[in-house]
């Protein structure tokens, strides 16, 4: 266990290319479902442009143009945040042994200290990863019972900005949500959306963000009607789901959110992927870094990771959500 007892420290160049690029980058990016700034200007902010409805004009002598496209800017509110654990030397020994078996291309009989520490980085990487997933939605800075409250997730950004600004809202608190009552609640939200909204569902982006009890209730509506292919989707299941060509994304945060305080355990959103940012900044802070050291006071292995992160709504009008029970 001598090699795996080697401090490792990453900083400037080496934790943006070794350790957090490959976690916020490629598929692992589109696996969140949203939009990911990583190591953007700070501070971070976003350009919105819509071109104008119409720029085409009669024929005539002159100068009669005018501003061919509206702007909206926002500054992503970023947070400086640490991630650390702790494990027992002989819990971390057999988590990141177990690791290192399961690839096929590892040779058991030499196992160097590159070996190691690629199954250390990813054993940290992917803690920080789901811890950072849970926070985008459910963070909340007000609540300070919960322990995901280092930064605001979108939840509690629609919170906030039910105050200021009024965007679609679908009440289904008198409503039980069941096979018989969600597909007329996806068909409210769509009816729901504005007209923007809407106009960008060819391009491909458009997702219903829900926790997994709408997910569940829509595929048993799925499975009640009388078709062969549903007979046969529900015995091999359903990869993907989606509602008139639309993805039904499942957060998967329902076992965070009694924890997090929150009164119902359902949530559902239309949106544009897009218009959902989460930032984070690893170059433009003093002292980001991640490090793993073993301490033999208390025969422990640590880890621990410093940096930037912040979410934000990048146009509140581009949503539509559901008020439940």
């Amino acid at each position: 266990m001598g090699l795996i007892e080697n401090p490792k420290t990453y900083t400037g160049r080496d934790l943006e290319t070794i350790f957090f690029r490959p976690m916020l980058t490629g598929e692992n990016a589109e696996q969140l479902g949203i939009r990911v700034l990583y190591n953007m200007p700070v501070p971070t902010t976003i350009q919105m442009w819509s071109p104008a409805a119409d720029v085409l004009q009669k024929y005539s002598s002159g100068w009669t143009g005018g501003n061919s496209a509206t702007r909206k800017q926002k500054t992503i509110t970023m947070h400086k945040i640490k991630a650390e654990v702790g494990y027992s030397a002989s819990d971390y020994f057999a988590q990141v042994y177990e690791l290192i078996t399961g690839r096929a291309d590892v040779n058991m009989d030499d196992l160097t200290g590159t070996e190691l520490e690629k199954a250390e980085t990813e054993m940290f990487r992917a803690a920080i990863a789901e811890s950072l997933r849970a926070s985008m939605w459910l963070g909340d800075t007000l609540n300070t019972s919960t322990p995901l409250n280092k930064f605001d997730g979108f939840i509690a950004l629609i919170r906030n900005y039910n105050a200021s600004f009024d965007f679609p809202v679908v009440d289904f608190s008198e409503k039980t949500l069941s096979a018989d009552t969600v597909a007329g609640l996806l068909d409210e939200m769509w009816k729901k959306a504005s007209p923007v909204l809407k106009s960008l569902k060819g391009e491909g982006n458009l997702a219903f963000f829900v926790t997994s009890d709408v997910c569940e209730s829509y595929e048993r509506y799925l499975d009640g009607k009388g078709a062969d292919a549903a007979y046969n989707d529900m015995v091999a299941g359903r990869r993907t789901l989606s509602y008139h060509g639309i993805p039904i994304v499942d957060i998967n945060v329902q076992k965070y959110m009694p924890q997090a305080g929150f009164d119902s355990s359902s949530f559902a959103m239309l949106t544009d992927r897009r218009n959902l940012a989460l930032a984070v900044n690893t170059a433009d802070y003093p002292g980001t870094e991640v490090r793993m050291w073993y301490n033999p006071d208390e025969m422990e292995n640590r880890q621990r990771a410093v940096f930037m992160v912040g979410c934000e709504i990048l146009d509140e009008e581009l949503l539509v959500k559901v008020d439940f029970a």
